[in-house]
């Protein structure tokens, strides 16, 4: 007779005991720093929870300059230091509660109803999640016209898109509407008219695809908890495995990490090491600035199932450098040279698709149905193509940033951006011009993200090890009670 192994009862309250003993702490420090503001965490650890504290800060527009991250032992601490777009301190009372109450909500699975519906929600919220609207997503071949011929499409579907964020990489596209029905208003749930409106885009995308082609269309109708949108794109890009054509820096050595030519270089550099004694594998990546780099690298550690145990991250000039101590979630460190490729492309890939080619155009005008129809057919009809995209609705208008090139991919010309500003209406302002792999960067742009810099050797990787002790140390000593 075989006899079925002995399994424990676990008592399903069991996940929550340590939070109701120890509810995690949010201190907000103005007194610690000079030129920033510390926000300080102290919290029972989970698969993520650094992923959604970053998340929680980026999407407020702050700038993270520099962090210090520690979660062995089952327990989470971390410290940011962060500032305004103005490279100010947070001093708004209303801010500092909203982070205090979101940044603890991220241990709980969300902030309560009553909060969501509180004035702080409204006015701070997160922009990247929607749980109101039919959620279509596409993946495929890049090409000049895509996103004006969907939108059309849509439009024809009497389908409204409330928002929209396109990203391009490596000749592939991922792209997320959300959408309303343009007659009744609200989500389309009716499952014939889904049905219709799929095959309508995938004869769209399948249009130009080679047999054979990878290109996919989804469409769902509104869930609570709906992941970020951000990430999710990132989602659909590596599932994509856009990160395949990935390399490291082409002047690099003849190890293939780049760090032979860091010295001035902006170009991404991703090394992986083994520390053996300690059991970790150790992420050292360099690159150029940008907005949101930090909470692009943790998507994709995270997505990958990695565990960040330590970590230490700051700026320096225009470039980032960050450092990771991490295992993979079954406890294993990255052994084969398999696994270290993957891993570097999938940084590497995270780091450049945010990064856009071509000219950014910001474009605010009065919103009305079938608009991202209007304007990215404006675009294409010039001779532009889309590298990125984000539109959403601001009360009436909408609002819209695009990064574009001349379809052969040449600089615009600002007499076509001229003639695209006439034929839209509302304004279209140049914010920056970006010819390489990332966006350059001012003082009100760069969200910092990175390791504390090493001179100059070959070799000091390891050696951060005890300068992230001893800042966790010093910082762990100060955490105060939250104030509510």
């Amino acid at each position: 007779m075989e006899v079925a192994p002995y399994q424990p009862y676990i008592d399903p309250d069991y996940d929550s005991l340590i939070e109701r003993i120890y509810p995690a702490r949010v201190c907000i420090d103005n007194e610690t720093c000079r030129d920033c503001t510390l926000v300080k965490v102290d919290s029972a650890n989970k698969h993520g929870i650094l992923l959604e504290m970053v998340q929680v800060l980026t999407d407020l527009d702050l700038v993270i300059s520099k962090s210090y991250i520690s979660s062995d032992g089952g327990w989470f601490m971390d410290v940011f230091h962060v500032t305004d777009q103005l490279g100010a301190k947070l001093t708004d009372e209303s801010l500092i509660l909203y982070i205090q109450q979101a940044l603890c909500a991220t241990r709980r699975g969300g902030l309560p109803k009553e909060q969501q519906a509180s004035s702080q929600r409204k006015h701070f919220g997160p922009r990247h999640v929607s749980s109101e609207h039919t959620v279509l997503e596409m993946t495929g071949t890049d090409r000049p016209g895509l996103l004006s011929e969907m939108s059309a499409a849509l439009a024809d579907l009497a389908c409204h898109i409330a928002s929209a964020v396109a990203w391009t990489h490596h000749a592939r596209a991922a792209c997320i509407f959300y959408v309303e029905d343009g007659v009744r208003g609200g989500p389309i749930t009716d499952p014939q008219r889904l049905a219709q409106i799929k095959e309508r885009l995938e004869n769209v995308v399948e249009a130009h695809h080679d047999e054979g082609e990878k290109r996919s269309v989804r469409l769902t109708a509104p869930v609570a908890g709906r992941m970020h949108t951000e990430r999710r794109l990132h989602q659909l890009m590596f599932a994509d495995r856009d990160y395949e054509q990935c390399r490291c820096c082409r002047r690099s050595g003849s190890r293939g990490d780049g760090y032979e030519c860091r010295n001035g270089c902006e170009e991404a550099h991703v090394s992986i090491e083994s520390w053996k004694d300690k059991g970790y594998s150790v992420v050292n990546m360099r690159s150029r600035d940008r907005p949101k780099l930090l909470f692009d690298t943790v998507c994709a550690l995270t997505d990958m199932q990695y565990v960040v145990f330590h970590a230490s991250v700051s700026s320096e000039g225009s470039l980032a450098n960050q450092e990771y101590f991490i295992r993979h979630q079954d406890g294993c460190t990255l052994d084969s040279e398999t696994e270290k490729r993957k891993l570097t492309q999938c940084l590497l890939a995270a780091v450049e698709r945010r990064g856009s080619h071509g000219l950014r155009l910001e474009v605010s005008t009065q919103n009305r149905p079938g608009l991202l129809s209007d304007m990215t057919r404006v675009f294409r009809e010039n001779g532009l193509s889309i590298t990125r995209a984000e539109v959403g609705i601001h009360g009436e208008r909408a609002i819209g940033s695009f990064y574009v090139t001349e379809a052969s991919g040449n600089d615009v010309n600002l007499s076509t951006v001229e003639l695209v500003r006439k034929e839209i209406g509302g304004s279209v302002v140049i914010v920056n011009k970006s010819s390489g792999a990332s966006t350059p960067q001012g003082p009100m742009s760069a969200l910092s993200a990175g390791l504390i810099s090493r001179s100059g050797e070959e070799k000091p990787r390891l050696s951060l090890g005890s300068l992230i002790w001893s800042q966790l140390e010093r910082f762990s000593s100060n955490f105060g009670p939250i104030r509510l």
